[in-house]
């Protein structure tokens, strides 16, 4: 179909030669309107397919200047090249029609190879500028991609591959995150470490697909006793497991390890190699940080409590909850 052109000049006299010009260099697709008003009608309908605007200075009402000032105010059409053609060679009006937003500018009465190439050297300019928004629009849309697939990424990155939680990664970030909101907003912050009893044992038996299937089985457990969306299970590593609760107290997470390893215990899952027992159970850690804990005064130390109960859990016979007495300022050996 060729470029679209469209041609603005209230003079019919005007506009019959300029469409004569235009055609006999190849431009066929010629559109013509007599004022502003009909100029923002074609706009309005026609806008997105026209590639050039011949403007004429001097009209009635509205003069090209006003119009071509407008045009470039409309975000649809704000970016069609338009070409000034005036009879007039002041140089202030021409500095106005430049400020309005012209690409260039053709003077009555017309040259042929002046209006020819300034056509053709607007139209090369816009091409290019098309080309370049092209570009742009392919890249914001790359980058979007690429955002979306670094996204995944990321949350792949965050996820443990057996069993579908976050990771150990994962948990350092969170309770990281965790940590500076519990000392801004002064509240608590509890840890839960937990460990699968003799799993080795229970690997050594049933296979490692077995043993994975146990590890699903326990995750699960865990999920579902915690219910929150700031609470965390994450794998921490092999068979051991990491819970975050923020704004738990003392006694809240004392209470959710004891569901915790009661869930577990009830399900019945098998573990005739095991000592403790002859099916599976978990032994956990609890510590709590609050204001006031002198003992837990950092990350480390929330997770170093943490292990420790569950290390004296493990040591006292295992398939219980052990915790640090924050309150006491000493450990415990209590069996809930």
């Amino acid at each position: 179909m060729g470029r679209k052109i469209l041609i603005v000049d209230d003079c019919i006299d005007s506009r019959m030669l300029l469409e004569r010009l235009l055609k006999k260099a190849g431009f066929a697709n010629i559109i013509m309107a007599d004022s502003a008003e009909r100029t923002f009608e074609i706009l309005h309908i026609e806008g997105k397919e026209v590639d050039l605007i011949l403007l004429d200075v001097i009209m009635p009402g509205m003069d090209g200047i006003e119009v071509c000032g407008q045009i470039k105010e409309i975000e649809d059409v704000k970016d069609i090249p338009v070409i000034m053609v005036t009879g007039l060679s002041n140089v202030k009006v021409l500095e106005q029609t430049f400020k309005a937003g012209a690409s260039d500018y053709v003077t009555k009465p017309f040259n042929t190879v002046e209006l020819h190439a300034r056509i053709g050297s607007v139209l090369r300019l816009k091409d290019e500028m098309d080309k370049r928004k092209q570009r742009e629009t392919e890249l914001v849309v790359a980058n979007e991609k690429l955002q979306e697939l670094n996204d995944v990424l990321e949350q792949l990155s965050s996820l443990d591959g057996l069993t579908g939680i976050p990771n150990r990664r994962r948990f350092d970030n969170h309770i990281e995150t965790e940590w500076k909101r519990a000392l801004r907003n002064q509240t608590n912050l509890s840890l839960i470490m937990l460990d699968i009893d003799k799993f080795k044992p229970y690997n050594d038996t049933y296979g490692h697909l077995e043993s994975d299937e146990c590890l699903k089985k326990v995750e699960k457990i865990l999920q579902n006793t915690v219910n929150r969306a700031t609470d965390l299970v994450a794998r921490y590593g092999g068979e051991e497991f990491a819970v975050v609760l923020p704004e738990t107290s003392f006694e809240g997470v004392v209470k959710i390890a004891e569901m915790m390893r009661r869930n577990v215990e009830i399900s019945q899952i098998p573990h005739t190699s095991s000592n403790v027992s002859d099916v599976v159970t978990i032994s956990l850690g609890v510590a709590t940080m609050f204001q006031g804990n002198e003992q837990i005064t950092s990350i480390d130390s929330l997770i170093d409590c943490a292990d420790k109960a569950l290390y004296e859990a493990k040591n006292s016979g295992r398939n219980q909850v052990k915790y640090m007495d924050s309150h006491k300022q000493r450990k415990c050996n209590h069996e809930i």
